[in-house]
């Protein structure tokens, strides 16, 4: 399974709304088992171990996971965006660069150029913040049917990426051409506006722009002479120049202003984007409402409460009770659960050759191991018959279904179980109401291997002497 918070979101939705048409009594002993697998391993029963387990129980041949449709989709855009920056980035700055002989090319032209850029890169990145989908009628357009999930609370931040990726490739195409134009071209750049501004003002402008990279790269930030030698008027000639020289002086600066102020603001927003998707992602996961159900299931064993459904209206059913049977003849007495704690009783302790315990706090291992040591005993065995030891007022849980089926697996043809449910007071038998659903319980697993009997009761302790006083 993957690392990526994203992939592990969508994956788990895609699972959650796949369990919701699966009885609760399944999903609770289904995960309550692979709680225990993982507490047996010593490792940590987390979503992507989870989704694993649930994958390799579908064996090969599974669909894929409906979690990478959404996420072609968005792959597709990211793609989108980024072939549409490239090109646009290329023609953009050919077309900045332009210059016929005639005219040169406009300083104040490009810096407007590389704030429109930065005012588009901060306007996507407030979007994605605030969550406004202006764009999500082209979206729904492209996507055929509506996208449910979690997918869609993520939308935002997931077009905020793709269009800062094409924001990216759109300024290093345009880079590239810059260098380029510079390499191969005679480029003669100047300044110019309609305003009446001095020299000095656009050099204090120009100093402003040129502070990130002026210590590094002086050539890059141009002086008061290079302004004031390059300026031109659109049909004077006065002004010109006389040293063409100086024209071509610009570039450097116009490197950095696009590197710095177009390619390292969609770089770090893109970046930026990317972690911002990944920490929505995880809390999106941790505060799922089935990952709270499932947690739940984990946490607690499976109970078998009642009848399968759960209409009121229906009375209890009594008549199972008639199923009980006598306890048979065995030598093997399994206690489950902490059943006949902290002491046997003498009816049912004596006689028996092999007394053993399994569930509560054994761990796997303990109870694989039970079951081959009885599986051994009753190979050898006249009768085959195992008389498991159960606390009546608890209800059957998981745990104990899933040990009987693979005691049924392990164990000899022809072994049989005698669930006996055990009163608090051994002296006593349980209560009905406390009989039936074990009854229920031993009907479910097949009658032919698990039956109900109740135990020998214990004799009482006379309170008088033989002389009739009290003892």
């Amino acid at each position: 399974m993957t690392d990526s918070p994203l992939r592990l979101l969508l994956a788990f939705d895609a699972q959650a709304r796949r369990d919701t048409s699966q009885p609760p009594a399944f999903l609770h002993r289904r995960d309550r088992k692979f709680a225990l697998v993982c507490e047996q391993q010593g490792v940590t029963p987390e979503a992507n171990r989870w989704l694993a387990h649930l994958n390799r129980l579908s064996g090969p041949g599974t669909k894929p996971s409906a979690a990478n449709q959404p996420l072609r989709f968005w792959r597709r855009v990211s793609t989108g965006f980024a072939a549409v920056g490239m090109v646009a980035g290329v023609f953009a700055m050919v077309g900045l660069l332009f210059y016929d002989g005639g005219q040169r090319i406009n300083i104040t032209v490009l810096l407007a150029f590389v704030l429109l850029q930065l005012l588009l890169a901060l306007l996507t990145a407030v979007q994605s913040l605030a969550g406004w989908q202006p764009w999500r009628w082209l979206l729904r357009r492209f996507q055929g049917t509506p996208t449910q999930g979690v997918i869609n609370r993520l939308q935002p931040v997931l077009m905020a990426r793709s269009a800062h990726l094409g924001g990216l490739c759109f300024a290093i195409s345009g880079l590239v051409t810059l260098l380029v134009m510079v390499v191969v071209q005679d480029l003669a750049f100047g300044w110019s506006t309609t305003l009446e501004t001095a020299a000095a003002n656009y050099h204090r402008l120009v100093q402003i722009i040129a502070a990130p990279w002026a210590w590094l790269w002086s050539a890059a930030a141009p002086d008061l002479t290079l302004i004031e030698a390059t300026r031109f008027f659109r049909a004077g000639t006065g002004n010109t120049s006389p040293d063409p020289a100086r024209w071509g002086q610009w570039w450097p600066f116009v490197t950095m202003l696009w590197l710095t102020w177009v390619l390292l603001p969609r770089l770090l927003l893109w970046v930026l984007t990317s972690m911002l998707l990944r920490h929505r992602a995880r809390r999106l996961l941790s505060h799922h409402p089935a990952m709270r159900a499932l947690l739940y299931r984990m946490e607690t064993p499976a109970l078998d409460t009642g009848n399968a459904h759960n209409d009121a209206a229906d009375l209890p059913d009594t008549g199972l009770r008639n199923n009980l049977l006598p306890m048979p003849d065995s030598d093997i007495l399994l206690c489950w659960a902490g059943a006949g704690e902290p002491e046997l009783p003498d009816t049912l302790s004596s006689g028996k050759q092999l007394v053993l315990r399994a569930g509560g706090r054994a761990s796997l291992a303990d109870d694989e191991q039970v079951l081959s040591q009885i599986g051994t005993h009753c190979h050898g065995a006249d009768s085959k018959a195992v008389i498991l030891l159960t606390r009546c007022w608890e209800p059957p849980t998981g745990e104990l279904q899933d040990f009987l089926e693979s005691a049924r697996d392990v164990w000899p043809d022809g072994t049989r179980v005698a669930l006996v449910p055990l009163a608090a007071d051994s002296t006593r038998e349980p209560d009905a109401h406390q009989v039936q659903p074990w009854l229920r319980f031993a009907e479910r697993l097949g009658n032919d291997f698990v039956r109900v009997s109740l135990p020998p009761l214990q004799p009482q302790p006379n309170p008088y002497t033989t002389s009739g006083e009290p003892s």
